[in-house]
């Protein structure tokens, strides 16, 4: 199995002896399916010196979190769009691929935990500034799909979450997943999710899993329709809904959706009937 790490470094809301904001590299190992257990994923952390904030000083934080876990992962995410150019020099002189992403999952629920209980018991703490560790970005305005990502039509689906155990036993072309019990789910939790049907279902997949798939959504701002977001800002129009019937699931999905804390679930067959996936892909929505 490929090695897939998330990455933050920023600073946070924590002042030297010259009032100085600490910054701070954090390191967490992507679950990539749902049998890994999150205890045994790899962690690392390290203070940063505001006045030592470059990509030289990130690169080799970055080698010694390599060193530490005995493997070097084929490829890091990040979600923090204006740290992008340092971000990306450090990774491509280690000759690791780096990719904006929104898939951070595991890297948030770790940051929003320390911003909660560690970062206040640290010396030199500023409650101010803690609001800053947060990212809340401008959505971008949806497009249309690419031309390699037309499909037959959809639907609505659920699963509750324990038939998720089984996951790795299916069989799934393209797919990505992390384990339930990170989030607390009970087994019988319902899991709401939309099934992509396509003649061309193994191709799409391949397509689909480029596009760094990081949650669907259902917007009526504008007019009622399915979002789909990938990377760390981009949106595709996944599908318009033009009948009532059409519109009540979605608002049923969307309410599912968060009674499941943000986890549903994309998949891809070529029939209704097909036994297997061209690809599947647990999601999560980050509030």
């Amino acid at each position: 199995m490929s090695i897939v790490w998330e990455l933050d470094f920023y600073s946070r809301p924590i002042l030297d002896e010259n009032q100085k904001k600490i910054w701070e590299i954090l390191v967490c190992e992507s679950p990539l399916d749902t049998r890994q257990s999150p205890d045994e994923l790899f962690q690392y952390t390290q203070f940063c010196p505001s006045q030592q904030v470059n990509s030289i000083w990130l690169r080799e934080a970055l080698a010694e979190a390599i060193a530490q876990s005995k493997q070097t992962p084929e490829k890091i995410r990040f979600f923090r769009r204006q740290m992008t150019n340092m971000i990306t020099k450090a990774c491509e002189e280690l000759g690791i691929q780096v990719i904006p992403s929104r898939r951070t999952y595991t890297l948030e629920r770790w940051l929003e935990q320390r911003i909660l209980g560690f970062y206040p018991k640290h010396p030199g703490y500023k409650p101010t500034a803690a609001a800053s560790s947060f990212v809340q970005y401008q959505p971008q305005i949806p497009q249309p799909l690419p031309d390699a990502l037309e499909y037959d039509k959809w639907a609505f689906v659920t699963l509750e979450a324990g038939a998720f155990e089984e996951m790795n036993e299916w069989d799934i072309g393209f797919s990505e997943a992390f384990p339930l019990s990170m989030m607390g789910l009970a087994p019988d939790t319902p899991i709401p999710g939309i099934i992509i049907f396509s003649s061309r279902a193994t191709p799409l997949a391949g397509w689909m899993s480029g596009l760094e798939l990081a949650f669907v959504r259902f917007d009526s701002a504008e007019s009622a329709r399915l979002l789909l977001e990938t990377g760390a800002s981009d949106s595709w129009i996944l599908a318009t809904l033009k009948d009532s019937q059409t519109l009540a699931e979605a608002q049923g999905f969307e309410l599912t959706k968060q009674n499941a804390e943000g986890v549903h679930f994309l998949a891809i067959q070529s029939t209704p009937t097909s036994e297997s996936f061209a690809g599947f892909w647990l999601l999560q929505e980050l509030k």
